[in-house]
C-alpha cells in the first residue's frame, strides 16, 4: 500500500495568525486615526443614536439625514465646524491635511444643472471657464485654472469633490470622489453636530440682564467709571 505524507493540520491556522500579526504590526506603526477622521470612516462598535434622533439632527442643520454624504482619504479629517448646509437642504462639509490642504465635500439638489458638460456646458453666475471636462468613468472631471472637482448626479442630487490643485492632485481627488456615499447612522451621528449644539437653537437666558432697555448688563459703576 502506497502511503502519503499528511500535510500538518495547524499549517493554515499557523499562516493566517502570522498573517494577522503582521497586518496589525503594520497598522499600529505611525497610523493612528484622528478622532475626526473615524467620522469618515463609521464602523463605530457603539450603537447608532435612534434614527428620529439622527434625522432631528439633520434638520436642525437645515439639512435631511438622506443628504449627509462622507468619504475617506488617506491624510485627510473631517473638519467638523464645517459640517453645514448647502443652499436649500443640501451638505458640505470640509477635509483637511495637518498641514492646510483642503478638499470640499458638496452635495447639493440642482433642477436643471447636471454634472456632466452635455448639460452644463458653461459655468453660471461669473464663474470661471472650464479649462479641461471629461468623462472618467461614472463620474465627470472639470478644471478651471484655480480649482478642479469630480461631480456626479446621483437620485436627483449633484455630488462635488473638489479643492485647489496646488492642495489637492486629480489621483486624490479621484479617490475621494470614488470613497464618497451617503452616510450612515453610525456616520450620520460622527458627523453631525450634537442636538445641543446645533446651529438654530434658542439662546440661552442670562439672569443678569434687565428686563428692559438694550439688555446690557448693570454693573452698577458711577459716573467716574
Amino acid at each position: 500500500m502506497t502511503s502519503y505524507a499528511r500535510p500538518p493540520r495547524l499549517r493554515p491556522v499557523l499562516t493566517a495568525l502570522a498573517l494577522t500579526l503582521a497586518l496589525a504590526a503594520a497598522t499600529g506603526c505611525g497610523t493612528e486615526v484622528a478622532p475626526d477622521a473615524e467620522a469618515a470612516q463609521g464602523g463605530s462598535a457603539e450603537p447608532a443614536p435612534d434614527r428620529a434622533e439622527l434625522e432631528a439632527r439633520a434638520l436642525a442643520v437645515q439639512t435631511v439625514a438622506e443628504h449627509v454624504w462622507v468619504t475617506q482619504v488617506p491624510g485627510y479629517a473631517l473638519a467638523r465646524q464645517s459640517v453645514g448646509v448647502v443652499g436649500d437642504d443640501g451638505f458640505g462639509s470640509v477635509y483637511t491635511t495637518p498641514d492646510g490642504g483642503q478638499l470640499h465635500l458638496r452635495v447639493e439638489r440642482r433642477a436643471h444643472a447636471g454634472a456632466d458638460c452635455t448639460k452644463d456646458p458653461a459655468p453660471a453666475g461669473g464663474q470661471e471657464p472650464l479649462v479641461t471636462c471629461e468623462r472618467d468613468g461614472e463620474q465627470w472631471y472639470r478644471a478651471t485654472e484655480s480649482g478642479h472637482a469630480y461631480a456626479w448626479e446621483q437620485g436627483g442630487l449633484v455630488v462635488t469633490v473638489s479643492g485647489a490643485p496646488e492642495e489637492v492632485d486629480r489621483a486624490t481627488l479621484r479617490s475621494a470622489a470614488r470613497a464618497a456615499h451617503r452616510a450612515d447612522d453610525h456616520e450620520l451621528d460622527q458627523v453631525l453636530p450634537p442636538a445641543d449644539d446645533a446651529p438654530g437653537q434658542p439662546p440661552v437666558e442670562r439672569g443678569d440682564l434687565p428686563p428692559v432697555g438694550d439688555g446690557a448688563p448693570n454693573n452698577d459703576v458711577g459716573a467716574s467709571g
